[in-house]
């Protein structure tokens, strides 16, 4: 062996150089692992933002609906975190998308319209995409993410879009109510004699059209699954937030012929009719759209039901289209993916359709998020569309602006026992007046005007989770309502302490 000494220390040469190579083998693995692969550039988390429209939770097979087939959505969900009790902040298109995209609440920027939203949060502030993209990222919409109507749709117009979120976006025209199959109105046709109109400037308005089209005829969701598609293919090599906006289940309920096979309206079983079921419900509180003022028969609301059901599995393929994509780009290890709905959607309870109303299926909505490396989970803390926002850019390591209104999830992915809400806030606004919805882990308490002078409903969630039972006016309850009404009064503050300059 070979010594040579260096201030008063042996040093044994061979050892030595083995510690060179050890420390050289070190430095190339540490080199090799921050250097990122081209598809993760600089080690940025990618974003995946799916979101359908007018989709309720209980129509997905992973959260309580058997009878929904919806495999795609429920392996994304078994691979992240399922909320079980996420909320819309107003069950309309227009300003639950603005809510989401701006995070502010629509009663702070005073957004209850078909609008974008940009007109009441001001040039200077960004968008969810928009703070993506001035952070480097490519962004891209393809479909409805903010505002668009039935005929923007169909038309590939950009609706009520806010342009400056984004480097590119795209529509996906498709014939919807006009494509070539059988077509049925089942709304305001008890006699089955009206047909759907061939208008091309009308695309069955509000109104519950069923279309079974002709295999292989074009579908807007499928033209928004391969442009995604595309677009995670073109941008792998660089940071992206694509947002693939779907269209379904929103009506009209147009899906292949063959999406309604497992769907036979004749096995369709209808949510329970309770004798006199809206006596103890405020006017406000009866939904706009139900079986009596839509003349609908019994048939009829099945046949809807089924057909709403066919327009979910159509979408849920059309997601897992997206899906593959993903995995087949290599994209899974470094993409954030999130799936929700604007809203929920009545199918039938109380005998109501549509949205608007403030009970639990018009303003749950499905939310499942996915990051990279995480284990998956389910969370039965409450959650707000709203808090996406923060939320994402937490996990994408930004900094959100700090004025937004909602609250990131991120410690929920990691442990989904924590709570970042006490409760879920949404809002509805019906000629002129206001409606608010505090829903607490036991009760929905629903009040109609700021001094509750539409009226009130009071649900105990634990007994009662159809809410058929209204206790709002119950005297031993006074102190339950006293309880929800200074829940609201503080959250009213709350939401109107903000930085927007408006005077309520």
């Amino acid at each position: 062996m070979t010594y040579f000494t260096y201030k008063n220390h042996k040093i044994k040469l061979d050892i030595r150089k083995a510690k060179k190579n050890i420390i050289l083998l070190f430095s190339t693995l540490l080199f090799l692992l921050v250097i990122p692969t081209q598809a993760q550039d600089h080690g940025k988390l990618n974003v995946l933002f799916m979101i359908s429209d007018d989709l309720t939770a209980t129509a997905i097979s992973s959260y309580e609906n058997g009878a929904s087939l919806t495999p795609n959505i429920d392996q994304l969900a078994a691979k992240g975190t399922q909320f079980t009790k996420a909320y819309c902040q107003y069950p309309v298109c227009g300003p639950s998308r603005a809510s989401m995209m701006f995070g502010y609440y629509p009663n702070a920027t005073t957004t209850y319209g078909y609008v974008s939203g940009r007109e009441n949060v001001g040039p200077e502030r960004q968008s969810w995409a928009q703070f993506f993209k001035d952070n480097g990222y490519y962004t891209a919409r393809v479909g409805k993410i903010f505002h668009m109507g039935s005929v923007d749709i169909m038309k590939g117009r950009d609706g009520k879009d806010d342009p400056d979120s984004w480097t590119e976006r795209y529509n996906s025209p498709a014939p919807e109510v006009h494509a070539k199959g059988s077509r049925e109105l089942v709304q305001n046709n008890p006699f089955g004699l009206l047909e759907v109109s061939n208008d091309s400037n009308w695309n069955g308005g509000n109104q519950i059209n069923i279309v079974k089209t002709v295999e292989n005829e074009i579908h807007t969701d499928a033209e928004t699954a391969n442009k995604v598609s595309q677009l995670l293919r073109l941008h792998k090599n660089e940071p992206f937030f694509i947002a693939a906006g779907f269209f379904r289940p929103h009506v009209p309920f147009v899906a292949p012929k063959s999406s309604f096979e497992n769907y036979p309206y004749e096995q369709v079983v209808l949510p329970p009719k309770v004798t006199n079921d809206w006596d103890d419900i405020p006017e406000q509180g009866i939904n706009y759209v139900n079986s009596l003022n839509g003349e609908m028969t019994e048939e009829q609301e099945k046949k809807a039901i089924a057909a709403y059901y066919a327009s979910t599995s159509f979408l849920d393929e059309q997601v897992g289209k997206v899906l593959q994509t993903l995995e087949d780009e290599g994209l899974e290890g470094n993409t954030i993916v999130i799936f929700t709905s604007d809203h929920g959607f009545f199918l039938g309870e109380h005998r109501f359709w549509m949205k608007v109303g403030l009970m639990e299926e018009s303003v749950r909505v499905p939310l499942i998020i996915k990051v990279p490396g995480q284990k998956p989970t389910v969370c039965h803390s409450f959650a707000e569309l709203i808090d996406l926002y923060p939320t994402i850019s937490e996990l994408a390591g930004l900094q959100a602006p700090k004025a937004i209104q909602g609250k990131s999830l991120g410690k929920l992915i990691d442990n989904p026992k924590l709570k970042v809400r006490d409760f879920a806030f949404s809002v509805s606004q019906r000629n002129g007046r206001m409606g608010y919805l505090i829903r607490s882990s036991d009760w929905a308490y629903i009040q109609y005007g700021d001094e509750a002078e539409g009226g009130m409903e009071l649900y105990d969630m634990n007994y009662d989770q159809g809410q058929y039972n209204n206790l709002a006016n119950y005297p031993q309850y006074t102190n339950v309502i006293a309880e929800m009404q200074g829940l609201l009064k503080g959250k009213l503050v709350d939401v109107r302490n903000n930085d927007l300059g408006i005077t309520y």
